[in-house]
């Protein structure tokens, strides 16, 4: 299923947040070769593509994107702020502090090399669990203004494209979209501004995704966590 995003009022949504291509990362020390970053050609999103993202009847919320306000965090207990929304099993994942001006913000811990555009593997779930993936929450802790970055094709949809012949036996993964780009095919990015204080819930084992701090000229430290929580446990901000 493609992304579908929580949203009560359109124009707040399009207010915060823009949409580009993406490209692959060629010859450039950054980033591992191959690598699914933004085009950087950002365009405001369009009403009839905000409202292609509306969230249709049967939508599950293991499925669904929402921009929301996580609680704010009691000095030093971060890894207990998700367990009253309603999962007592949430995992803490930690913090990551991305410095600023940067395009995508995840790298490789054995190299320090960004990752770009990918998919989580937490779960380690096959073709046809892919959905029932647990959702991640996100905190912006600042001091800075960060994005997040979400592809608009799942990852179903790409293994089906890159492997046809047997993708009901693969693990749909970040090396399916290097090849489905690489080989020209179109994926679109949507970036959604998070000020500090601000988050959101997504299925990240099953989009396309990344972190950004692209054009802001303070670093942006954010905090996450992995749960199963119903849709609208958190209000939403757009």
């Amino acid at each position: 299923m493609p992304l579908h995003l929580a949203f009560n009022d359109l124009d707040a949504l399009r207010e915060r947040c823009e949409t580009a291509t993406v490209r692959t990362a060629k010859q450039d020390p950054a980033y591992e070769e191959g690598s699914v970053v933004p085009s950087g050609l950002w365009q405001p999103l369009t009403e009839a593509d905000g409202l292609s993202l509306a969230v249709r009847s049967g939508t599950s919320a293991a499925m669904l994107v929402e921009i929301v306000r996580p609680p704010a965090p009691s000095k030093g207990d971060l890894e207990h702020l998700a367990r009253p929304l309603g999962d007592d099993e949430a995992q803490y994942l930690g913090q990551a502090l991305s410095k600023p001006h940067s395009v995508t913000t995840t790298e490789n811990y054995q190299d320090g090399r960004l990752i770009g555009l990918h998919l989580d593997n937490w779960d380690k779930l096959i073709y046809k669990q892919k959905p029932r993936g647990r959702r991640r929450l996100a905190l912006n802790l600042g001091p800075g203004t960060r994005y997040m970055l979400v592809g608009t094709l799942d990852a179903q949809a790409v293994c089906r494209a890159v492997h046809p012949e047997d993708y009901t036996h693969r693990y749909p993964s970040t090396d399916d979209y290097r090849k489905h780009v690489a080989a020209g095919q179109p994926v679109r990015v949507h970036r959604i501004r998070l000020a500090p204080g601000e988050g959101y819930i997504a299925p990240t084992e099953y989009l396309l995704h990344d972190g950004s701090t692209e054009g802001q000229d303070h670093p942006s430290a954010a905090a996450f966590w992995l749960g199963r929580w119903a849709a609208g446990t958190l209000p939403s901000l757009v």
